[in-house]
């Protein structure tokens, strides 16, 4: 049975926003496909962890003007966190879904607009791992969580990085 939420793939060699070029093409990937298909799908903690501190660090090791923000970062965390609150209510789960999987237009809306280096490497992770969500549908509010908590670190590193 088809996922709806996944049934329009992109096409090969493209990027989170539909073109094969983009700023930062050249650049290989801060968590390559393999690492973060064990922390969604598996919740490998080595490798969120490890992922987390990669993803948090590099936010924050660029020119001021292109970092991660904290209150960039905070404010799609705080919109997971909404959907987190909404899946625990058991006839909003499919809305939460459904405002997940639309999140990811949101992300490369934020990409573009904020025009920073920092928030371009974090939407270039989480885009992938929402994918990553929904690949099975029996198993979407486990690999949530392992989302949340890929997140939630890091949003820590970030922090601990020196992000302000």
């Amino acid at each position: 049975m088809k996922n709806s939420y996944t049934d329009s793939k992109r096409p090969q060699g493209r990027n989170q926003f539909g073109d094969s070029g983009g700023r930062y093409s050249d650049v290989p990937p801060l968590v390559v496909q393999t690492d973060l298909e064990q922390i969604i799908l598996f919740g490998n903690a080595e490798k969120m962890v490890a992922s987390a501190m990669k993803v948090g660090k590099a936010g924050v090791d660029k020119p001021k003007e292109k970092r991660l923000s904290t209150s960039q970062i905070r404010a799609i965390f705080g919109e997971v966190r909404m959907l987190e609150g909404q899946m625990s209510i058991p006839d909003q789960k499919e809305k939460a879904f459904h405002r997940l999987y639309l999140l990811k237009p949101k992300l490369a809306y934020r990409a573009r607009k904020e025009k920073s280096e920092g928030v371009d490497d974090l939407v270039k992770v989480l885009d992938p791992a929402i994918d990553l969500v929904f690949k099975e549908e029996a198993k979407r509010e486990e690999r949530f969580a392992h989302f949340i908590e890929f997140f939630e670190a890091i949003l820590a590193y970030h922090k601990a990085f020196g992000g302000n």
